[in-house]
Parts: C-alpha cells; structure tokens; sequence
C-alpha cells in the first residue's frame, strides 16, 4: 500500500509579504514603532501558520502562534486609540479583518 504524503507548497515569508518595513517605517532606523512591529509579527505569524498546515502536532509552534496573535492584537488596540488614521491605513495594507 502506497501512501501520498501531503505536500504544500510555500514561498518564502518576506517574498510572499506584500507589505516592506520602508513603507510603514517613521524614519530610516525605526524598528519599535507599533506599525513596524505589527507588520513584522503579521510576517511571523503567517510563517508559523504554513509551518502549522504540514506539522499540525507542533505544540509548540502552535502556542507561540496564539501568543503573536496576541500581541499583535494588543497592539492593534493601541495604534487605534492612539492614531486612527494609521491605524485604518494598516489594515488595509496589511488585509486585517478589523
């Protein structure tokens, strides 16, 4: 008996991104300002959701998927009562559904 493992196909995250750092950055060297930390855990989470569609028993990988999630999702919080307009204007760059 022959069994076909599944195969999934995955481009790189940063190829796939549709979305650089340079277009939400504030200045040249930001790299804490929430729009740039936001991008960068969407880029990470999208990562480990491939990774979690071919190791769906990765616990591990699975909770730290909940944890950017998370964080991600403080963070969107913040950016909305804080700047309104930035934050509409990342959801879209980003496909959110907020």
């Amino acid at each position: 008996m022959v069994v076909k493992k599944k195969t999934t196909t995955k481009t790189s995250s940063k190829a796939s991104s549709k979305v650089s750092s340079d277009s939400v950055q504030r200045h040249d060297k930001d790299t804490w300002s929430p729009e740039v930390q936001i991008l960068a855990l969407s880029q990470e989470i999208e990562s480990l959701q491939w990774h979690l569609v071919s190791h769906p028993k990765d616990v591990d990988a699975k909770r730290s998927l909940l944890k950017k999630v998370a964080k991600r999702r403080r963070l969107l919080k913040y950016l909305k009562e804080k700047d309104l307009s930035t934050y509409s204007q990342l959801s879209k760059k980003l496909n959110l559904k907020v």
